[in-house]
């Protein structure tokens, strides 16, 4: 219901939501301790008054409720639920070395869940996967020497061509370091 809040605008205007009263709320108070009544506070430290704690507690109930609706949109908790939810789970296992990726597979189904499963072969590389509309789904850090593999289970909605591209500068041919994955329809 609420999935534009988290991603691309809708993530930009609900950060200047929540930024900009607490800013302006801010400002305020430095504003009025250094130049209104810069002296000592008269008031006891046991004294809060009601616009404390109803500031305090809308402050609680903002950052609270926004980080618990976001916590669907965390690909970890995405893919434990796929993976404890699905039997029909597409493994596409990649390696990456300089300037290229090795999968296993490079067609997916759309509707069905992949396990993408990474490493690196030489230096720190990233796996970034875009939507054909230019936005990124999801990215994975693929170090080099780590036991097991860097793992990330995504469902793909739409069928399309999907470019792949290294986010974490890997040397001189960085830049040409992309692929492409191909979304299909179900059959």
């Amino acid at each position: 219901m609420l999935d534009f809040l988290f991603s691309g605008w809708g993530a930009f205007w609900m950060t200047l939501f929540m930024l900009v009263p607490f800013a302006a709320v801010f400002y305020y108070v430095i504003w009025r301790k250094s130049v209104v009544d810069p002296s000592p506070e008269a008031t006891a430290r046991s004294k809060i008054s009601r616009v404390e704690v109803g500031w305090l507690a809308l402050v609680l109930v903002v950052f609270v409720g926004v980080n618990l609706a976001s916590l669907k949109y965390m690909p970890t908790l995405k893919s434990a639920h796929a993976a404890t939810t699905r039997t029909d789970i597409q493994n596409v296992d990649l390696t990456a070395t300089s300037w290229s990726y090795d999968m296993s597979s490079r067609r997916i189904e759309v509707g069905r869940p992949v396990r993408f499963s990474g490493r690196s072969g030489d230096t720190m590389h990233g796996f970034a996967v875009y939507h054909p509309d230019g936005r990124v789904l999801f990215t994975m850090m693929l170090m080099p020497g780590l036991s097991k593999p860097t793992s990330l289970i995504h469902t793909f909605s739409e069928p399309g061509k999907y470019k792949v591209r290294c986010l974490e500068y890997c040397g001189v041919a960085h830049h040409a370091m992309r692929d492409e994955i191909v979304v299909v329809a179900a059959s």
